[in-house]
């Protein structure tokens, strides 16, 4: 029987949701910019696809530099009502948000999975991380706002289109919470309509938010440069990343930069192969494309067959495909791995890196193929890219130091301890690391000399949740740390000879 849409589940009734959820924001053939306290209809909608069948989708309406000076502007307006109001205040608007969140959950879960392609399991999660994980500042709040004031200005907000929920409405929530108004910029790739559905929810609770759409180089003379920004977050590329570094460098501002690295996981002297066999699959989630993904694994040469046995079936039982796929009108929404990347410039730009890789000497251990997925009848199928594993990497290879943001896998094999971890500090500085060492002593002195944030023994790590701090070394992070308190304590003001635990230009200081 070939496979449909999931009835109730297509773009075209996600969207009518949408406008009887908040009908101020979405127009019937546009989507709105929010600024200077309501929903308006300018800026140009670029045309957009989904990456899951190609499906045309709401495009973001992109400002020009004079109209995002304008909702800078006006959020400064904002921001300095807001500070004031009592923190009582501030968590039962928060509180209110958190719950109309909540009940728009399915909703929200939807677009994500129509905008970035994420499947369903990991579309609903994205969103509950944000609900929950918000939930638990409110309850919180007040021992992390102690002897601290909000910023001179606003927060903004730039990131990618990975997370919407989890990471970049979280942070806001988070941001207004402590008495700041915040500014986002949409993605340009994707989530538009889940970030306008979630930030209409959030001012109809009287939140001072901001949402605007536009390309970098035209938004960044306000979001960034702007003297009324009191502090900016970006979540991003490194190429980016450096030229956000720059100016805030430039400027003496508050910021937090996290970028990406590469995140690797070592294997050394190692046996529990079957555990490291369900670790491996689980990697795959989202097509790694994460910030704490896994793409590098580097081996004790001697291990190489006992570790190929784990790997090759672990990565052979993946499952990608559409994401709204089923069998029958009655079965549940497909559990997958992942969907397609996020859009069909990346499949093919990863299909190069790989064909060039091997090409100059990497040796191809495991290439999948289209056929392995679920797909529609003719769906349009070119944002997607099956799992694809490379031995031995050349140096010349963009897959050699960088992370390739899907569903590709380098191994890199090693004899001596000091290989290990060369190769493990390939990128100058990553989020994530694990070590699986079958002594536990072994391992931890191994991890103490890789130079990332959070460094797993013999379990993947990940950005966390709650009390969880969450960070990078070298060029993977620029300014203050997150997570838990020390998300409250980047985005307030404390004591004037306060250093933020970060890794800034002139200091780097852990969290203690």
């Amino acid at each position: 029987m070939a496979l449909s849409i999931k009835p109730g589940t297509g773009w075209a009734d996600a969207y009518r949701r949408c406008q009887a959820a908040a009908p101020e924001a979405f127009d019937d053939d546009r989507v709105r910019n929010r600024w200077g306290g309501r929903w308006r209809r300018d800026g140009e909608p670029a045309p957009a696809t989904s990456p899951v069948d190609g499906t045309p989708i709401a495009g973001p309406p992109l400002l020009p530099a004079a109209g995002a000076a304008a909702a800078v502007r006006a959020a400064l307006d904002r921001h300095r009502e807001w500070r004031h109001a009592p923190l009582a205040e501030r968590r039962a608007r928060v509180g209110a948000a958190l719950d109309a969140l909540a009940a728009h959950r399915d909703l929200l879960a939807l677009l994500l999975v129509w905008e970035i392609g994420k499947p369903w399991r990991l579309a609903t999660a994205d969103v509950d991380r944000a609900v929950d994980g918000v939930r638990w500042y409110v309850e919180e709040i007040d021992r992390m706002i102690a002897g601290r004031r909000p910023l001179e200005g606003p927060v903004s907000n730039i990131a990618s289109w990975n997370y919407p929920m989890s990471v970049l409405m979280h942070a806001m929530l988070v941001q207004v919470l402590a008495g700041n108004a915040a500014i986002a910029k949409t993605p340009t790739d994707g989530g538009l309509a889940c970030l306008t559905l979630a930030c209409a929810l959030a001012a109809s609770e009287g939140l001072p938010v901001t949402l605007v759409s536009g390309a970098g180089r035209e938004l960044s003379a306000a979001l960034v440069r702007a003297p009324e920004i009191g502090c900016v977050s970006f979540v991003g590329g490194r190429d980016t990343g450096a030229h956000v570094a720059a100016a805030v460098a430039d400027l003496g501002k508050r910021h937090v930069l996290e970028q990406e690295g590469l995140n690797c996981w070592g294997v050394w002297e190692y046996s529990d192969w079957p555990r490291l066999a369900g670790q491996i699959r689980r990697t795959f989630e989202y097509a790694k494309q994460r910030c704490t993904a896994y793409p590098r694994f580097v081996v004790q040469r001697s291990l190489f067959d006992r570790f190929l046995a784990a790997y090759l079936p672990a990565v052979g039982q993946v499952r990608f495909g559409h994401p709204l796929a089923v069998d029958d009108p009655d079965d549940p929404l497909p559990e997958l791995d992942f969907g397609p990347l996020i859009n069909d410039a990346k499949a093919k730009e990863l299909a190069g890196q790989v064909d060039e890789a091997i090409a100059r000497g990497g040796v191809p251990l495991h290439r999948g193929t289209p056929a392995d997925g679920r797909f529609l009848p003719g769906q349009d199928t070119s944002a997607y890219f099956a799992p694809v594993t490379i031995l031995g990497p050349p140096p010349s290879s963009p897959l050699h130091h960088a992370e390739p943001f899907g569903p590709v896998d380098t191994i890199v094999l090693v004899d001596t301890e000091a290989e290990l971890l060369a190769a493990m500090n390939a990128s100058n500085g990553a989020l994530v690391a694990s070590v699986s060492c079958d002594d536990e002593a072994t391992a931890r002195r191994l991890a103490a000399e890789v130079r990332a944030f959070k460094v797993g023994i013999g379990e993947p790590r990940s950005r966390g949740d709650r009390d969880e701090l969450f960070g990078g070394l070298g060029a993977s992070w620029h300014g203050a740390f997150v997570g838990g308190e020390l998300l409250v304590r980047a985005v307030t003001e404390g004591p004037a000879d306060e250093r933020l635990p970060g890794n800034f230009l002139t200091y780097t200081l852990q969290p203690g």
